[in-house]
């Protein structure tokens, strides 16, 4: 799946179960391991869960690939890999004790998020262009 595509199908499944705080890191300079990481707070362990299973299904739904997912036993940190994207589901105080922002970039990569006008969610035919 295309990079973006992959990022669009990401970010509107931790938006369809209420993730905070979203935030997206371009790591291609960084790592060549991933192109991106996306990191999202859950506001409890339930939720940080049903965010990772969200990501799963539908990324699986779209043609995608998650290669893993950890975490899930507690809820408190997951992690989705979904190959050239990694994806953090943490709760509020994990969050930020690791600050994890810090190690991928102080500038995250601009998207659109739902509250924005014109947002074209990954499942309708119209392409998005984020830098």
């Amino acid at each position: 799946m295309e990079l973006r595509k992959l990022q669009r199908v990401i970010i509107d499944a931790l938006e369809d179960v209420k993730a905070q705080d979203i935030r997206v890191y371009d790591t291609t300079k960084l790592s060549e391991l991933f192109d991106r990481v996306i990191i999202a707070t859950g506001s409890s362990n339930r939720q940080t869960r049903s965010l990772a299973m969200s990501v799963k299904e539908d990324v699986n739904a779209k043609g995608g690939e998650v290669i893993s997912v950890e975490g899930l036993e507690t809820g408190e940190w997951v992690l989705v890999d979904c190959g050239d994207i990694v994806v953090h589901i943490l709760q509020p105080m994990l969050r930020s004790y690791y600050q994890l922002e810090g190690m991928w970039g102080a500038k995250p990569v601009r998207v659109k998020l739902a509250g924005e006008k014109g947002l074209v969610k990954a499942s309708e035919s119209n392409d998005e262009d984020d830098d």
